[in-house]
Protein backbone atom coordinates (compact mmCIF):
# COMPACT_ATOMS: atom_id res chain seq x y z
CA UNK A 1 0.00 0.00 0.00
CA UNK A 2 1.38 3.04 -0.58
CA UNK A 3 2.24 5.86 2.10
CA UNK A 4 -0.22 9.04 2.22
CA UNK A 5 2.37 11.38 0.79
CA UNK A 6 2.44 9.06 -2.80
CA UNK A 7 -0.83 9.32 -2.65
CA UNK A 8 -1.61 12.89 -1.70
CA UNK A 9 1.17 12.89 -4.78
CA UNK A 10 -1.31 11.13 -7.14
CA UNK A 11 -4.53 12.18 -6.70
CA UNK A 12 -2.89 16.48 -7.09
CA UNK A 13 -1.87 14.71 -10.34
CA UNK A 14 -4.78 13.44 -11.27
CA UNK A 15 -7.02 16.05 -10.24
CA UNK A 16 -4.26 19.06 -12.90
CA UNK A 17 -4.73 15.88 -15.47
CA UNK A 18 -8.60 17.07 -15.35
CA UNK A 19 -7.75 20.89 -14.90
CA UNK A 20 -5.54 20.47 -18.05
CA UNK A 21 -7.25 18.01 -20.25
CA UNK A 22 -8.51 20.64 -22.44
CA UNK A 23 -5.21 22.25 -23.24
CA UNK A 24 -3.28 19.59 -24.09
CA UNK A 25 -4.69 16.40 -26.36
CA UNK A 26 -2.24 14.20 -24.58
CA UNK A 27 -1.13 13.83 -21.16
CA UNK A 28 1.12 10.63 -19.71
CA UNK A 29 1.26 10.14 -16.33
CA UNK A 30 3.59 8.62 -14.39
CA UNK A 31 2.18 7.32 -10.71
CA UNK A 32 4.84 7.68 -7.83
CA UNK A 33 6.84 5.27 -7.81
CA UNK A 34 6.18 4.27 -11.58
CA UNK A 35 8.44 4.89 -15.17
CA UNK A 36 5.83 4.55 -17.38
CA UNK A 37 7.17 6.96 -19.67
CA UNK A 38 10.27 9.13 -20.21
CA UNK A 39 11.05 12.69 -21.06
CA UNK A 40 15.06 13.83 -21.98
CA UNK A 41 16.14 10.78 -20.01
CA UNK A 42 14.00 11.55 -16.61
CA UNK A 43 10.24 10.33 -16.17
CA UNK A 44 8.30 13.80 -14.77
CA UNK A 45 5.09 12.75 -13.21
CA UNK A 46 2.76 14.89 -15.94
CA UNK A 47 3.91 14.98 -19.69
CA UNK A 48 2.13 17.49 -21.59
CA UNK A 49 1.87 17.23 -25.44
CA UNK A 50 0.14 18.66 -28.39
CA UNK A 51 0.43 17.51 -32.04
CA UNK A 52 3.06 14.97 -30.75
CA UNK A 53 5.15 17.69 -29.64
CA UNK A 54 6.18 17.86 -25.57
CA UNK A 55 5.18 21.11 -24.46
CA UNK A 56 5.79 20.79 -20.87
CA UNK A 57 6.04 18.99 -18.30
CA UNK A 58 4.85 18.48 -14.41
CA UNK A 59 6.69 17.35 -11.33
CA UNK A 60 4.63 17.57 -8.10
CA UNK A 61 6.42 17.90 -5.22
CA UNK A 62 5.18 16.88 -1.42
CA UNK A 63 6.74 19.04 1.85
CA UNK A 64 8.92 16.20 2.43
CA UNK A 65 9.71 15.23 -1.71
CA UNK A 66 11.89 18.99 -1.63
CA UNK A 67 15.02 18.22 -0.98
CA UNK A 68 18.70 19.83 -2.03
CA UNK A 69 18.99 16.40 -4.02
CA UNK A 70 15.90 17.66 -6.56
CA UNK A 71 17.78 20.35 -7.73
CA UNK A 72 19.65 18.42 -10.26
CA UNK A 73 16.28 16.39 -11.06
CA UNK A 74 14.43 19.87 -11.73
CA UNK A 75 17.95 20.93 -13.83
CA UNK A 76 17.71 18.07 -15.98
CA UNK A 77 13.83 18.52 -16.73
CA UNK A 78 14.36 22.11 -17.36
CA UNK A 79 17.04 21.45 -19.87
CA UNK A 80 14.94 18.76 -21.38
CA UNK A 81 13.63 21.47 -24.32
CA UNK A 82 10.12 21.82 -22.97
CA UNK A 83 8.53 24.18 -19.84
CA UNK A 84 9.18 22.50 -16.33
CA UNK A 85 5.80 23.12 -13.72
CA UNK A 86 7.24 22.56 -10.55
CA UNK A 87 3.55 22.04 -8.24
CA UNK A 88 4.32 22.45 -4.46
CA UNK A 89 2.24 22.96 -1.35
CA UNK A 90 0.90 26.29 -1.46
CA UNK A 91 2.73 26.78 2.11
CA UNK A 92 6.17 25.76 0.88
CA UNK A 93 6.29 28.49 -2.36
CA UNK A 94 7.49 31.11 -1.40
CA UNK A 95 11.05 29.19 0.50
CA UNK A 96 10.68 27.10 -3.07
CA UNK A 97 10.77 30.43 -5.38
CA UNK A 98 13.60 31.89 -2.85
CA UNK A 99 15.59 28.13 -3.38
CA UNK A 100 15.40 28.60 -7.15
CA UNK A 101 16.15 31.92 -7.22
CA UNK A 102 19.30 30.76 -5.04
CA UNK A 103 20.01 28.09 -8.24
CA UNK A 104 19.80 30.07 -11.18
CA UNK A 105 16.55 28.09 -12.17
CA UNK A 106 14.05 30.70 -11.49
CA UNK A 107 13.77 31.74 -14.90
CA UNK A 108 13.90 28.71 -16.57
CA UNK A 109 10.44 26.80 -14.03
CA UNK A 110 7.10 27.79 -13.84
CA UNK A 111 6.40 27.55 -10.02
CA UNK A 112 2.28 26.90 -9.09
CA UNK A 113 1.10 25.55 -6.01
CA UNK A 114 -1.73 22.78 -4.80
CA UNK A 115 -3.77 22.94 -1.09
CA UNK A 116 -5.99 20.61 0.33
CA UNK A 117 -8.60 22.31 2.28
CA UNK A 118 -11.32 20.73 4.88
CA UNK A 119 -13.87 23.20 6.01
CA UNK A 120 -16.05 21.17 9.12
CA UNK A 121 -18.94 22.65 10.76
Amino acid sequence: MKDSEAVLHDVVAAEIKKKLKHLYRDIKQNPSGEKLHEFGGQYPDLILSEQGMVLAVVEIETENSITPDKINVWKAMSGSGARLILMVPKGVKPKLSSMLWDTGLAGKVSLGSYEISIDMP
